[in-house]
């Protein structure tokens, strides 16, 4: 009796010892491998694809002696239609690899979502806004996702733009053929959910003075990015990966490198006296130049410090400081306070020193005028008296 077995990295097709097929992807191409055994000696060779369903079609071909080795029997036939399976597969090995290593574990988890509630055989060019509002009641009512818990309208957002940009990338890729993979995005123009109040904290003055206080306490390298957080405005993945490369202390200026930026901008700031003097302790703590990390890991100075490893010291400091806990009150809240202290620069001046590409981001999402600035506001305005 055939025997059959399906992996996510290899599929197999007939009896062991008589005509067993086995066929993976090439670990450098990633085009299936199929391999077989002829007169005891164990041959492969390339399909020349990638298509997962083709590959298994000739598999189970050449194990029924079909087609031989060359797999130039009969004319292929269509391939099979695309499913959501097979278009998240292929999504999955190609671009979430290229991502930031949470983002991939978010990929993971919503592709799991998706799969799961739509079907893995679905095709994708039949999904709706029935679907898109399925999604929308059951993630919100927290009937799906890996914490078994309602939802934010941010992190559906989050789960449904994923979704968007994985048939929106479908659109402008080919298969081997020369095929789009989809023709056109079913879902594009439909909203997703907003919150309508976000929590947007920023760290105020007082706190940070607090925090500031004890940030030694915690760990030299917290004070260190505390510091340059609070001075440059950046983002703490940017401060974690600078390299002494990246620092000018003769030109007083700093680098940062596009591939360690949200918005991929690479740019050149000026340091504060503060920025440079909390560097120059930096150095002391851990001397170096060239590529060597300013901020580097305990166990492995190849490595910058983890991004929960910061999370873990912000939590610390804050209780050190006395600080009630506040929700989303973290290193986000320092960039915030940056674009609020500097309200008064224009906006082209302050989305280049810290780092943001559109200004619209900075009044949207940063700037907050609090109740000085307000009441100052006010006062400064001309008076007439009746």
């Amino acid at each position: 009796m055939a025997r059959t077995k399906r992996s996510r990295r290899s599929y197999g097709a007939g009896e062991w010892g008589r005509n067993r097929v086995r066929i993976f992807p090439d670990p450098k191409t990633g085009n299936f491998q199929i391999e077989w055994r002829e007169n005891g000696r164990r041959l492969t060779r390339s399909l020349g694809h990638r298509d997962w369903a083709r590959a298994k079609r000739q598999a189970d071909e050449f194990a029924a002696g079909f087609v031989g080795p060359d797999l130039n029997g009969k004319a292929e036939a269509e391939p099979e239609p695309l499913t959501l399976e097979m278009l998240f597969d292929i999504y999955g090995e190609e671009v979430t690899p290229t991502k930031t290593r949470r983002v991939q574990h978010r990929d993971r988890i919503a592709t799991g979502m998706f799969l799961d509630l739509l079907g893995r055989d679905r095709r994708p060019e039949t999904l709706s806004q029935r679907d898109w509002d399925r999604f929308i009641r059951e993630r919100r009512a927290g009937r799906i996702g890996p914490s078994g818990k309602p939802v934010s309208n941010r992190t559906i957002e989050l789960d449904l733009k994923f979704l968007l940009a994985v048939l929106n990338w479908a659109t402008k890729s080919r298969d081997e053929e020369g095929r789009l993979l989809l023709d056109s995005n079913p879902l594009r123009g439909l909203r997703t959910p907003k919150e309508k109040n976000p929590a947007r904290v920023v760290l105020s003055e007082e706190e940070y003075r607090a925090m500031l206080g004890v940030s030694r306490q915690v760990d030299w390298r917290f004070h260190v990015a505390f510091v340059l957080a609070h001075e440059t405005g950046h983002r703490i993945g940017a401060i974690r990966n600078l390299r002494w490369s990246d620092i000018d202390f003769e030109g007083r200026e700093v680098r940062w490198r596009a591939e360690h930026e949200k918005t991929g901008y690479e740019h050149v700031t000026p340091m504060t006296d503060e920025a440079v003097a909390v560097l120059e302790e930096a150095r002391e703590a851990n001397p170096g130049s060239g590529e060597k990390l300013i901020l580097p890991a305990s166990k492995d100075p190849s490595a910058s410090i983890g991004r929960g490893r910061t999370g873990v010291w912000w939590r610390k400091a804050e209780r050190l400081a006395g600080l009630e806990p506040k929700a989303r009150r973290g290193w986000h809240s320092l960039r915030r306070k940056f674009a609020s202290d500097l309200m008064d620069l224009p906006l082209k001046v302050l989305c280049e020193l810290g780092g943001w590409k559109e200004a619209q981001t900075v009044l949207r999402c940063y700037q907050q005028a609090d109740s000085v600035q307000l009441r100052k506001a006010l006062d400064s305005r001309p008076r007439v008296r009746a």
